[in-house]
């Protein structure tokens, strides 16, 4: 006899799983056949991390510095964070208004274990990255998605979030560059909707991990505001997916509320990773990682006319971050079930709009533009192929 299964949570009935890991399983059930496989769908640029950062993980774990650090972080990782908001973005953070956490996710997860929970909205944008509705879920919150089109660049604006605001709306999420769009909200309107959330108090949380990937346009970083929460990452433009680093900029009367959640959700990011994230802002190294940065924006510039020439409508250049986020309703009605065929037939592999929402999913895919140009080449070839009657 067979006992009864365990009652789970109802937060999980709120939590979609990721389409597009089915669609990669596929993907490497084929490469295990023998098929050769042109990965478009996953979120990693194919640039291994830079050799100093590298070295200096491995001149750490030898050195042995493999226990715990505080929970906030190295004060010296700490320092150089703020150091590279002053000298790039000239936003003047002090080093005690940083968390280190582990990926971007464990400071978004912080942001809203301290603002979020049963009863209160927190709105953002659809589309949008998946895990952040779903963080939102898991704090027992609610998601206030606004749906967001071409014509405001796919990111939020002040109309918009007075519309969709409740009398329970306790944050705005924010991201710029944005994933699935590539797309930046320009400096007047952040300050808008910043000015907003300040006179009606709302919290304001800024996504910022693709900002130093910003192609067109000027950077500019919503920490220059001491009463934002700005979450960034070591993972896309310092390449250090695996090494799960990231971090939270945040006003200073939260840091011991927030070093209380750090000590109890994770006790403290990775010391091996935070020892070679020093490495990262060295001169030679930022050199390293301009360079990959602009073979980035060469890969944006082949990939954007290369899709629109073979029938996908892409109404605003993505202006940062490595994404192509393509209307392909001239070609199918269904962008997931398009996608698996895409895979099967063409050995392509692309993310469909149904994991960034439900806001014309149906009709979108997103292209990671994260393989060499060669690649990228031979996946328009097959695409030709693919698409030929």
């Amino acid at each position: 006899m067979n006992p009864e299964p365990l009652k789970t949570a109802g937060r999980l009935d709120g939590i979609a799983p990721f389409h597009v890991m089915d669609l990669l399983a596929r993907a490497q059930a084929l490469e295990a056949a023998g098929r050769d496989i042109i990965h478009l769908e996953i979120g990693e640029p194919d640039f291994a991390t830079p050799r100093p950062i590298v070295e200096a993980g491995i001149a750490a774990l030898r050195a042995g510095h493999t226990h715990y650090t505080g929970a906030l972080g190295l004060p010296g990782l700490r320092e150089a964070i703020a150091g590279w908001y002053a000298s790039r973005w000239q936003a003047p953070v002090e080093p005690g208004r940083i968390v280190v956490t582990p990926g971007a996710s464990g400071a978004l997860l912080l942001a809203l274990g301290l603002l979020a929970g049963p009863d209160d909205d927190i709105l953002m944008a659809d589309p949008g990255y998946p895990c952040n509705r779903h963080f939102v879920r898991f704090c027992d919150a609610r998601v206030m998605s606004v749906p967001v089109d071409a014509g405001s660049g796919f990111q939020l604006t002040l109309e918009a979030v007075e519309r969709h605001a409740t009398p329970a709306t306790r944050a705005l999420l924010i991201a710029s560059p944005s994933n699935p769009t590539g797309t930046i909200m320009a400096a007047d309107e952040l300050t808008r909707i910043h000015d907003w959330c300040v006179a009606h108090g709302v919290a304001l949380i800024v996504d910022e991990i693709y900002l130093a990937l910003t192609y067109d346009g000027t950077e500019h970083s919503a920490a220059r505001w001491d009463d934002v929460f700005v979450v960034n990452s070591f993972s896309k433009f310092f390449l250090m997916t695996g090494w799960r680093l990231g971090w939270l900029v945040a006003p200073a009367w939260t840091m011991p509320a927030l070093e209380r959640l750090a000590q109890n959700l994770f006790l403290a990011a990775s010391t091996p990773a935070q020892h070679a994230a020093l490495a990262a802002f060295a001169p030679a190294t930022q050199d390293m990682l301009e360079a990959c940065k602009a073979e980035l924006r060469a890969r944006r510039d082949y990939m954007l006319p290369a899709l629109r020439a073979r029938g996908f409508v892409i109404p605003v250049v993505p202006q940062g971050a490595f994404y192509l986020y393509a209307d392909c309703s001239r070609l199918t009605a269904d962008s997931h079930a398009w996608a698996n065929r895409l895979l099967e037939d063409a050995g392509i592999a692309v993310t469909p709009g149904i994991d960034f929402g439900s806001y014309h999913a149906a009709r979108h895919l997103r292209f990671a533009y994260t393989q060499p140009l060669q690649r990228l080449t031979e996946a328009m070839a097959r695409l030709d192929h693919f698409l030929r009657p």
